[in-house]
């Protein structure tokens, strides 16, 4: 094919190989754009989610993720759960402190009652005592934090409490409580860095925020783009004398 003075004559093999490139740099760019999207959405239900502050009870139905609720009951101070390899926004290493609470009407609900940092050894667990009295807890409806490639089958929970964890679910933690009556509207609630009797609380909607997911979109767009006109350059030649 002759454009201008030069010649196009790209090999086979090359042609093959940059469409194979192109494909999939554009669908790595689609992907962060994707992601993006759905990192929006989970901001925005996140903010969102205080519009409103919702009491619940065992009946309640499931509430969507990041809704403000409050609940009435207590504290079980003596089966804590310590959910490990959980890192602050300074990169600490450091525990969840995960609370049974007993809701007045009957049946129970996880608060996560913040972070704590490790201590000199993970043979020596922090102190996350707290009062049994009766209160109200304030805070939003989350999931469990979630390992993104559980490999193999985790060991079973075991007393003493404060039992330690790496990404329990929550039927690991109803085995290990001996409970079977759960609050339906929410998995967990993060508690509000209001209230009392919690540790570092510094919520936010979880990863990379979305305009970060548009860089990396923007980069692997501007790969492509690189690569088709070095594609181009490269398989232009002059015609022979």
């Amino acid at each position: 094919m002759k454009l201008g003075s030069r010649t196009f004559a790209p090999r086979p093999f090359t042609t093959v190989l940059t469409i194979v490139m192109l494909a999939a740099l554009v669908s790595l760019g689609r992907w962060q754009l994707r992601r993006a999207d759905q990192k929006r959405a989970l901001y925005d239900a996140f903010d969102k989610g205080a519009d409103a502050t919702l009491a619940i009870d065992r009946q309640t139905a499931p509430l969507p993720r990041y809704q403000h609720i409050e609940a009435q009951g207590n504290y079980d101070e003596s089966r804590q759960i310590l959910i490990d390899n959980m890192v602050n926004a300074d990169g600490r290493a450091g525990y969840f402190v995960i609370t049974p609470f007993a809701l007045a009407g009957g049946g129970w609900l996880l608060v996560n009652r913040g972070w704590v940092p490790v201590g000199a050894n993970r043979a020596v667990v922090p102190s996350v005592e707290v009062s049994g009295e009766a209160r109200t807890v304030r805070g939003r409806a989350d999931h469990l934090p979630s390992a993104g490639i559980r490999l193999g089958q985790p060991a079973a929970l075991r007393p003493p409490f404060p039992a330690v964890a790496n990404f329990p679910v929550h039927e690991e933690i109803e085995r290990l409580l001996h409970e079977t009556s759960w609050a339906r509207a929410a998995d967990l609630v993060l508690l509000d860095a209001d209230q009392p009797d919690g540790f570092v609380r510094q919520w936010q909607a979880p990863g990379l925020p979305p305009l970060r997911h548009v860089a990396y979109a923007v980069q692997w767009f501007g790969l492509a783009l690189a690569l088709s006109i070095i594609y181009l350059a490269t398989n232009l030649r002059r015609p022979k004398p």
